[in-house]
Order: C-alpha cells, then sequence, then structure tokens
C-alpha cells in the first residue's frame, strides 16, 4: 500500500499490521508503512472519540498525545501472546487519547488547587515534623 493510497483507503488488514509490527520490532526501529498505519489507526478511533471533547483543539491534542503514547510502546507489542495486532494497537491509542484528556481536563495531574493533609506523626520517616 502506497502512501497515497493511504489517505484515501481508511481499511487495515490486521494480518498487514501485524506483519509490519514483527518487521519493525525485528529491525529496531518502526517501518515507514508501520507508521503509516499507526496514523490511520488513530484517525479512526479519534473520529469515534470526538464526541468527548469540547473542541477540535483538544481533540488534536489528544490525537497528538495517543499517538505520542502510540509510538512510545508499539514494541511491547508480544506476538506469542497476541494473534491480532489492530485491537492491541487500537487499545494502546485509546488508553494515551483518554490520558491525554484527563491531563487537559485536569483530572489527575497537576491539582494544585486540591487540598492535601500531611501527619505530623507520621511525616519525616515515622519520626515526626519536629524532632528534639
Amino acid at each position: 500500500m502506497t502512501t497515497a493510497e493511504n489517505k484515501t483507503n481508511f481499511y487495515i488488514d490486521d494480518a498487514d499490521l501485524y506483519y509490519e509490527i514483527i518487521l519493525s520490532k525485528g529491525k529496531g526501529y518502526l517501518t515507514k508503512k508501520a507508521e503509516s498505519y499507526f496514523i490511520i489507526v488513530a484517525e479512526n478511533v479519534n473520529k469515534k472519540l470526538r464526541p468527548r471533547y469540547k473542541d477540535d483543539e483538544e481533540m488534536m491534542d489528544c490525537f497528538q498525545h495517543g499517538l505520542m503514547i502510540m509510538l512510545e510502546n508499539w514494541k511491547s507489542f508480544n506476538e506469542k501472546r497476541y494473534g491480532k495486532a489492530l485491537p492491541y494497537i487500537t487499545e494502546i491509542f485509546k488508553r494515551g487519547a483518554t490520558d491525554g484528556s484527563n491531563q487537559i481536563k485536569n483530572k489527575k495531574y497537576n491539582q494544585k488547587d486540591s487540598v492535601k493533609f500531611i501527619s505530623i506523626e507520621r511525616s519525616n520517616e515515622g519520626k515526626g515534623l519536629h524532632n528534639i
């Protein structure tokens, strides 16, 4: 499949993706064809996640974060355990996009405005805050 075909054809055969991931793992780097497959997967999944986002900017931020997570974790695909690559790669993208959304919406990270309690007795490795 050429790059021109990738832009018009949004269908990926799981066997092709599986083969490209195995080939990439053997080479030690992601092949161009595998990269284009990952982008197609990310675009297709992101279309389905569109209602979750408040605007296009948030959608693109989450798309980029999901794609980054997918490109960082593709080597963890275990061909001995999984017979299909598409569901695995799709799930990595979805979790990455959700993580990006949580960062934007401040659900998980940077909770500076929340109240934090420090125990005087348990701080400083159980020695208390004020050692005399």
